[in-house]
């Protein structure tokens, strides 16, 4: 799973890694991402690609209770095309959400060790995710815009770490990601094939278990 990461670039930094048209957010170093926080994300609206603020979890627009996102933080990228809460966002709501790294914990439960995770040249990258715009069936005063994470099996570079990992989408596969007419086929080809497996890690301070730390230090190699 992806439960904590982090994105600390400023605008310019993310224009040299993504394709941004339009800006519709305001960035915040966040270096202990957690779930319900805002997030930027780049979604594809009127022909641009657009950088919004979401809501880490994903509420469907069916839902009665926009609570129901505290537990859709990740979608399996296995069944994201049949599960009931994700399978309409994955044929025409998807997204890139930019990350520096994420966290997992490894070793026994009470003595877990965080370790940072990343590329190994530490540029940002884009997780592949889902979005969705809950309004409580025409009720709600404003829309909530909610998001998701695709997950995957763990590549080699981190297996022993988990199981699971974040779909990391290469580069090439943004466009076609985001395009709300690419097949459902194609899109299970760019989960299995243009995503990032070689990930490095290091540990890190167990500060990071409290989501109210928040500073650069909490990457620091400990």
């Amino acid at each position: 799973m992806c439960g904590r990461f982090v994105g600390y670039r400023d605008l310019e930094a993310l224009k040299a890694h993504f394709p941004i048209d339009r800006v519709d957010a305001t960035l915040t170093p966040n270096y202990n991402v957690a779930p319900t926080q805002m997030i930027p994300a780049i979604v594809r609206q009127d022909d641009e690609n657009v950088l919004r603020t979401f809501r880490w979890g994903l509420v469907p627009f069916w839902a009665d209770d926009p609570s129901i996102g505290n537990r859709m933080i990740n979608a399996r990228s296995e069944t994201v095309d049949s599960k009931p809460s994700f399978r309409n966002a994955f044929k025409k709501r998807r997204c890139l959400i930019p990350a520096d790294g994420f966290y997992e914990w490894k070793g026994t439960k009470g003595n877990k060790q965080p370790v940072f995770i990343t590329l190994p040249d530490e540029k940002p990258f884009g997780f592949a995710g889902l979005w969705e715009i809950w309004d409580d069936k025409g009720k709600a005063e404003e829309p909530l815009y909610t998001c998701t994470i695709l997950t995957t099996d763990a590549s080699d570079s981190i297996k022993d770490i988990h199981d699971r990992m974040p779909v990391i989408l290469t580069p090439d596969a943004f466009k076609d990601w985001m395009d709300e007419s690419t097949s459902d086929g194609a899109l299970k080809e760019i989960i299995s094939t243009h995503t990032q497996k070689d990930l490095v890690f290091r540990p890190v301070s167990k500060a990071v278990n409290f989501v109210q730390n928040n500073s650069p230090d909490l990457i620091k190699e400990a």
